[in-house]
């Protein structure tokens, strides 16, 4: 039998570039997924999102034989205590996140995500000891001039957006010094969270309250879909940064905030001010001092 050939990295590049874009682009579409389910309530979605989440995570166990791997988080206690954190982290930004859309708060969510990269910078300037360069001081600074303009001027907290973006800048963080494949960590989370969010969902089928198998057939296929749109985007970008620089994995993560952004405000029509432009220009301007930052300071390294 004559040997495999070797992938050439030009491949392996355009797999990791394809996968992980699919993967932010699957993540920038999901407010239609979710504005699907409106009717029922964002508690509710979040608790079937859990539930139908393990069950798949279990197959994928199962199929890519990773049980010992998994198995070995538990002998570790430390871990343990990290994924539980880690847990309530995703937890409440999976349910801010649905409770934005469902709510016409799209906006929000774009925002969030637009500011999350730097939140990361001044979590790791406070929890890893990383100081920052100068222009990433300027560009966090930009943003927050940007935050405080809308409050101000608007009127409006944009509170989810802070906490969408802190809670998933805490669960990175958290995630980083855990330090366990993306698979077998959510599987973990999804085990703390799945016998609560089982009595809760009994309990709302055995008062009549649930939605699941109440309504009709294509509300019970979104809710158990839920599980896909959890699990799918997360491994395709894990299969693509391992073969992406983190530099282009950097460009990429603004498509989800900018899909979603259009979304809101050309397919949801939700209300887009002058205030909230300024705003949005700060982010941008930061981001792009950010990125650049990023890029030079990559290309200075030795190879």
């Amino acid at each position: 039998m004559p040997d495999k050939q070797p992938v050439s990295p030009f491949i392996d590049r355009l797999t990791g570039f394809l996968t992980a874009s699919s993967a932010f682009i699957i993540w920038g579409l999901s407010p239609i997924y979710f504005k699907a389910l409106q009717i029922v309530p964002a508690y509710e979605i979040l608790l079937h999102r859990i539930v139908w989440s393990m069950i798949l995570l279990m197959l994928l166990m199962v199929i890519l034989r990773r049980g010992a791997s998994f198995l070995r988080i538990f002998k570790d206690i430390r871990l343990l205590r990290l994924l539980f954190i880690s847990t309530l982290l995703v937890a409440t930004n999976w349910f801010l996140f649905i409770y934005a859309i469902n709510s016409g708060q799209i906006l929000q969510t774009s925002l969030g995500y637009y500011i999350n990269p730097l939140i990361n910078v001044l979590l790791a300037t406070l929890f890893l000891k990383e100081r920052l360069r100068p222009l990433q001081m300027l560009a966090v600074l930009i943003a927050a001039v940007g935050v405080t303009w809308l409050t101000v001027f608007y009127g409006a907290f944009p509170g989810i957006a802070l906490v969408l973006g802190l809670t998933f800048g805490l669960y990175g963080l958290v995630r980083k010094i855990a330090a366990v494949p993306a698979l077998e960590g959510l599987m973990v989370e999804t085990i703390f969270l799945s016998l609560p969010a089982l009595i809760w969902l009994f309990h709302l089928n055995q008062t009549g309250r649930g939605a699941f198998l109440n309504v009709h057939h294509q509300v019970n296929l979104l809710l158990a879909g839920t599980a896909l749109i959890t699990a799918v985007p997360l491994l395709l970008f894990t299969l693509g940064v391992r073969r992406l620089r983190l530099t282009t994995i950097g460009f990429l993560q603004y498509l989800a905030p900018s899909i979603t952004f259009l979304l809101a405000v050309f397919v949801y029509g939700e209300p887009f001010s002058k205030v909230q432009w300024y705003t949005f220009a700060c982010i941008w301007t930061a981001l792009s001092l950010f990125t650049w930052d990023a890029v030079t300071t990559y290309r200075k390294q030795p190879s």
